[in-house]
């Protein structure tokens, strides 16, 4: 019924965009609002649909691939490319730390892998699709309905891409009209004329949202209307990484000291990438320019990059960040 519902909504507001002028306030914020409600019900399809055809839940496997910190950097890759989402694959982690399935120091390496993993979503996003909506949504909505497991999965991930492809395209067409309101006007010439400013609401609006994906989705369509530079979209990007650890940190809440230093681990460790990479935005502008020539493209890219070569360096210091973290987060029960 869930999935009827968003099909429907996804079409109803595709009839409404291809005739709508948006002139009118109200409508555009609630446009708004409902694309990314959309696209996170899109996101979770796609999630669904992906981890289903693993045939196996992936709590189940993922304490198989820790006993060395390499392997667990590189599953933590795939399997939060899977589950399309750092934050879901971090709540599963901090589970485990919970219960005591996994230390502390273990997670670390998991922490650093699930950042590039997130990428992938990113890099789907700024592919040009916008004539395979529809195509995406038919074709799997007729394997939706088929009684064969791996055909009915892969249907729902057909269509929770349709739906975030389409969402993509709205935020496009409402990417101009939102600028030129009063409020939308003075939010872009914030991010326009200030990268700290673009860190602070790439960062504020992906805790609210908890989807790095749907900051950057939004971010990427204001790009290819010629809204944003590519210097204040990298900083956003850079703030969508800090705003993505909302979710971890509130897991940890109640889950003792070892919850604690994982989902804060998450946190500095995207600080100090962010706080490392953020001074030299102007100087790497160029070379992410020639990445691609399509604006999507070049951030996609660039939260690729920066993502792998922090996760990288930061991985032979294990110990080092692991201690750094025990000593800002003593074993002490609260």
């Amino acid at each position: 019924m869930f999935y009827c519902l968003v099909i429907i909504s996804a079409a109803c507001l595709y009839t409404y965009t291809k005739e709508a002028h948006f002139e009118n306030l109200m409508i555009m914020f609630i446009l708004f609002v409902f694309l990314i409600v959309l696209f996170l019900a899109g996101m979770n399809m796609l999630r669904k649909g992906l981890i289903s055809l693993t045939f196996e839940k992936i709590e189940k496997r993922l304490l198989l691939f820790t006993d060395h910190p390499l392997k667990a950097f590189l599953v933590s890759i795939v399997f939060t490319g899977i589950l399309q989402s750092s934050s879901a694959f971090m709540v599963i982690v901090i589970g485990f730390v919970s219960v005591g399935a996994l230390s502390f120091k273990r997670s670390i390496p998991l922490i650093l892998g699930t950042n590039i993993g997130s990428t992938f979503t990113t890099e789907f996003l700024a592919v040009k699709l916008e004539l395979l909506i529809v195509v995406l949504a038919a074709g799997g909505a007729l394997l939706l309905i088929t009684r064969k497991s791996p055909f009915r999965h892969v249907g729902l991930s057909m269509i929770g891409l349709g739906v975030i492809f389409f969402c993509i395209n709205g935020f496009s067409r409402l990417a101009v009209p939102l600028s030129r309101l009063e409020s939308g006007a003075y939010i872009v010439n914030l991010v326009e004329h200030s990268s700290f400013y673009a860190l602070i609401i790439g960062t504020v609006l992906t805790a609210i949202i908890h989807s790095s994906s749907a900051c950057v989705g939004i971010l990427m369509s204001f790009m290819d209307q010629g809204v944003v530079g590519l210097t204040e979209a990298m900083s956003v990007v850079l703030g969508s990484n800090i705003g993505t650890c909302i979710t971890a940190v509130m897991a940890s809440v109640k889950g003792g000291a070892a919850a604690r230093q994982t989902a804060y681990a998450h946190v500095v460790f995207n600080l100090i990438g962010a706080a490392a990479v953020y001074p030299a935005l102007s100087s790497i502008t160029g070379l992410v320019a020639g990445l691609s020539a399509s604006p999507a493209q070049q951030i996609a890219h660039f939260s690729l990059l920066f993502n792998v070569v922090t996760a990288v360096l930061f991985l032979p210091l294990t110990n080092v960040f692991h201690s750094f973290i025990m000593f800002l987060v003593p074993n002490r029960n609260r």
